[in-house]
């Protein structure tokens, strides 16, 4: 491993693991967002327990967290016309994922990392992104659970890198596979309430979790 190459996954990591939901808990209502609501860090519950306002700004901080590494830190630490400069893009945009999935700063215990991947996925592989929102949309619509739409995005997204006329590159068909498949573990609690048939639906506060249910899921993910 080459000392660029180190300083990019660490940067990039490092960028990823800023727990924007879980700041903006605490300075908006003074709250740790893991002890309320379904005790994610994410704009989901940010949203949840701080309002839908809350919830898009959380949203568009961890999709820019995302998007600016893959784009900004290949730029600065390898040059542009580095000749892995694609891989080296797809390893920051990975990193960064993992990096709000298990912050060091968190005890490695962060989000679900659809938002972060929205903004990697779109400086990545637009037409990927297209494919995972007409996914994303299309189950909302239909069910209104946040969770089960970002799950059905993720999985469209890596099949359509199964696809003849989806790009071929090595990097991307690996970050397809792995992403997807990261985003679908994180979302494991999600599975077993959609199981149950008691996962909210959005807007709906009837089946949303207490503190003590929400603190019980993240100590027994």
């Amino acid at each position: 491993m080459t000392p660029s190459f180190a300083v990019l996954v660490l940067a990039s990591y490092l960028a990823g693991s800023i727990p924007f939901g879980l700041m903006i808990g605490k300075w908006v209502k003074g709250v740790d967002l893991r002890q309320h609501g379904s005790g994610n860090i994410g704009a989901t519950n940010v949203g949840r327990v701080l309002g839908k306002k809350w919830g898009l700004i959380c949203l568009f901080l961890d999709a820019l967290k995302g998007a600016l590494p893959v784009d900004f830190f290949p730029r600065w630490i390898c040059g542009l016309d580095h000749p892995w400069f694609n891989d080296l893009a797809v390893v920051a945009g990975v990193t960064t994922i993992v990096g709000h999935m298990f912050p060091c700063w968190l005890g490695f215990r962060g989000g679900k990392g659809v938002a972060t991947s929205l903004g990697v996925v779109l400086m990545l592989s637009p037409w990927g992104l297209l494919v995972g929102a007409i996914g994303f949309f299309s189950t909302f619509a239909a069910t209104r659970i946040v969770s089960l739409s970002s799950m059905v995005a993720a999985v469209a997204f890596g099949l359509f890198y199964l696809t003849p006329w989806s790009p071929h590159s090595q990097s991307l068909a690996a970050f397809s596979i792995a992403v997807p498949l990261l985003i679908l573990i994180q979302h494991r609690s999600n599975v077993r309430r959609l199981l149950r048939g008691e996962e909210a639906r959005f807007g709906d506060h009837s089946k949303s979790q207490s503190s003590s249910q929400a603190a019980s899921e993240v100590a027994n993910p």
